[in-house]
């Protein structure tokens, strides 16, 4: 394979993916490339990835892989680092086969994964999966054990401005399929005005679909500036001893401490805090979109455990509902069946009017005369 293309890097995949253009080239270093990521590789629809770290490292068996090469996108794993010194951003990078030229020099080479090395990498990694639940169950227990009061008893939460006593709340969080199910949400949210959390790059996705996010919760990390300046009300997810880097990043726009932002210091998932804020503040139903909720997702977001989501969803459970895939719930169509009664009703009031109105009535008769003219009838 031949190609040359504008090449874009970024170490963190998902701040690449806002800014590549059709037909660049990705370079990333992404250990184990998720779903989530893989699938926004694939809507920037560039040609090449290049991957400086193992695309499926054995650890567990990631999707995003099968993703990019399913979708046509060719990846090349596992090029080393060195890439990232010897390409500059937006320099044109030729590619021929597994290696990568640049101003004619070969900088760097790596492998092509087919289809079927993916589907056999996948099959060694699900080898190790009973392993890796040992320890996810492990540190899980362990953290039951160290938090039970997340349950059992009220929590601080901050101080926000924003009503949520009887309200519904939406909580949007960049996952699988988030966009889709935040799509077919607008009816509902439209109907009952939600208060909007976006989780970090849920305050995009909410903005995506014109939409301005009430409060956005997160490590501030991978939420764009125009959503932080968008006038939400910023809570920034801190360490157990209240050091948020976060923060730091906020006061360099100026939206920080000194503009209202609040630090929250749990040992929690950022979503579990978004869910955790909508209870303790009364809400009446909590909505959850794109939150993780099975293992896989949690081996994507690289998690030792899934303790203080399940925690979470225990405590709040009686008032959460998961949007998640309600995309592909119901897709509303209309029959022939279900037309040709709606048009035979129009056609009745229009017969009606004729009959009881003498312009209506004037005019039908011009429009005969008019065909019958013209026909020659």
């Amino acid at each position: 394979m031949e190609f040359e293309g504008v090449a874009r890097l970024d170490r963190r995949t998902k701040d690449l993916t806002k800014r590549l253009n059709a037909g660049e080239i990705a370079i990333i270093d992404h250990r184990d490339i998720d779903r989530v990521s893989a699938e926004a590789l694939l809507e920037a629809h560039v040609p090449v990835v290049i991957n400086a770290a193992p695309s499926i490292s054995g650890t567990y068996p990631n999707i995003g892989p099968a993703i990019l090469v399913r979708g046509g996108v060719t990846l090349i794993d596992d090029v080393g680092l060195d890439i990232f010194s010897a390409i500059k951003e937006g320099t044109t990078i030729a590619i021929d086969g597994n290696e990568i030229y640049t101003g004619g020099a070969l900088v760097a080479r790596g492998e092509i994964l087919t289809l079927e090395e993916v589907d056999q990498l996948m099959e060694a990694a699900r080898e190790n999966t009973g392993r890796l639940l040992d320890d996810f169950a492990r540190n899980t227990i362990e953290y039951l054990e160290d938090e039970k009061d997340l349950v059992t008893s009220e929590m601080w939460v901050p101080d926000v401005k924003t009503k949520m006593w009887g309200c519904h709340v939406l909580v949007v969080v960049r996952g699988h399929h988030y966009k889709e199910d935040l799509v077919a949400l607008l009816p509902y949210i439209s109907e009952m005005k939600p208060v909007l959390i976006g989780v970090d790059g849920g305050a995009d996705a909410l903005l995506e679909v014109k939409l301005m996010p009430d409060i956005i919760i997160g490590d501030m990390d991978s939420v764009s500036d125009e959503a932080l300046l968008s006038g939400a009300e910023l809570i920034v997810h801190a360490y157990e001893d209240g050091y948020a880097p976060g923060m730091e990043r906020l006061d360099e726009l100026g939206v920080g401490t000194e503009a209202g932002a609040i630090t929250w210091p749990l040992r929690a998932t950022s979503e579990d805090l978004a869910l955790l804020l909508g209870w303790e503040l009364g809400a009446r139903i909590i909505v959850a979109v794109g939150t993780h909720s099975n293992l896989f997702e949690y081996f994507d977001k690289g998690r030792k455990g899934m303790a203080s989501s399940f925690l979470v969803r225990l405590k709040v459970g009686s008032k959460l509902l998961d949007a998640k895939g309600v995309n592909q719930l119901y897709r509303s169509s209309v029959s022939a069946t279900q037309v040709f009664p709606l048009l035979l009703a129009a056609a009745g009031v229009i017969a009606v009017l004729v009959y009881i109105s003498p312009a209506a009535r004037a005019l039908y008769e011009l429009l005969i005369l008019r065909i019958r003219f013209t026909f020659g009838f």
